[in-house]
């Protein structure tokens, strides 16, 4: 039974005298207990506000939230995080369901010293209080990898390194030891070094807690190593479903091949240029209309514009489900040159 279950999830943002924009149209998708789970794609695509719609994190005014997010809880009930009411989904977050925040920076409170900002959460959450809640700070703080945790209770945010936010962001995730935690981009603007520091981090947290893991992220370096499986998101939609060991061997949409592609290798010949995707997440066109990523697809035919393509299993691959009527595995690329619309600019294919 999965510990999570989302399904046709749309989020639309509007207001008075402006024009509804669907950023995550219909997005389903499931989450094991234990389990590593990645959402991929480009800034734009949808992956962040998937998760703060499930974390019920999203402004109340001139949102539209839709479809259903099945959680289990730790007490066998199973609830619909998106109809829950403020007060209960207030009681879930840190306890059952926690989030780990894309920039440590913006995220902490600059002004509160990083234990008062663990503690309360101890003190929410687990009761716990004064000298107790400090003492589990710390030893929380230590389990993250942050030297002389006692120390840091007392300094604030901007006296860490982006490292040690981001370790102190974790600590306060899984204080309550969560049955869901959220991974939104985690290692954005830190340094590879502390990038392989924070992934086996998580890993770790994930083996010992049996916590499951949604990783967002747009580096298929981390889905690569950290994974089990992965939904590729385009324009707000899931275009590909798959293991990590399938979608990386034969990647099926176009727009995975490109991802994919578009990554330099260590093992291609001196001064081989990228194949990078063309155009930029701009160059779209509306779902109802068609495949939203055929204005920038080398695998366009004209049946991509007759309709919203359906998210189907791949021939004898189990497991695997691709949003596409020319998938790569059955196509010859350049066979249409693009469909109309496809952004041809030299600056934008560059951009891109």
């Amino acid at each position: 039974m999965s510990l999570l279950t989302v399904d046709e999830l749309t989020v639309t943002f509007g207001g008075r005298g402006t024009r509804d924009v669907t950023a995550v149209s219909g997005v389903s998708f499931s989450v094991d207990e234990g389990q590593v789970v990645g959402l991929v794609g480009e800034s734009g695509c949808g992956k962040s506000v998937t998760s703060l719609a499930l974390m019920g994190l999203l402004p109340r005014k001139g949102v539209r939230v839709g479809g259903r997010a099945d959680f289990r809880t730790g007490e066998g009930r199973t609830t619909d995080l998106l109809s829950l009411a403020p007060s209960a989904l207030r009681d879930l977050r840190g306890t059952q369901l926690a989030m780990i925040f894309q920039d440590p920076l913006s995220s902490l409170n600059p002004v509160v010293p990083i234990g008062v900002q663990v503690t309360e959460i101890l003190t929410r959450h687990r009761g716990l209080r004064g000298q107790a809640a400090r003492k589990e700070a710390a030893v929380l703080l230590e389990r993250v990898g942050i030297p002389d945790p006692t120390r840091r209770l007392k300094e604030y945010p901007h006296q860490l390194s982006g490292g040690m936010r981001q370790r102190a962001l974790i600590a306060m995730a899984v204080a309550c030891a969560p049955r869901l935690l959220i991974a939104d981009e985690p290692t954005t603007a830190l340094d590879v070094t502390i990038q392989a520091q924070i992934l086996e981090l998580l890993r770790e947290l994930v083996d010992d807690q049996g916590t499951a893991l949604l990783m967002i992220t747009h580096d298929l370096g981390v889905v690569a190593g950290l994974c089990d499986s992965v939904n590729v998101l385009y324009a707000g939609k899931v275009v590909e479903a798959a293991g990590r060991r399938p979608l990386f061997a034969a990647p099926a949409h176009p727009y995975a091949h490109g991802l994919l592609g578009s990554i330099p290798r260590l093992d291609a010949p001196r001064g081989e240029r990228l194949n990078p995707i063309r155009g930029s997440i701009n160059d779209t066109i509306a779902w109802r209309d068609g495949c939203a990523f055929a204005p920038r697809c080398d695998f366009y035919t004209e049946e991509c514009l007759e309709g919203t393509p359906r998210l189907a299993p791949l021939p004898r691959a189990e497991g695997h489900d691709v949003r596409c009527v020319n998938p790569v595995l059955n196509a010859v690329p350049g066979t249409a040159g693009g469909a109309p619309g496809a952004g041809t600019d030299p600056e934008t294919e560059a951009s891109a």
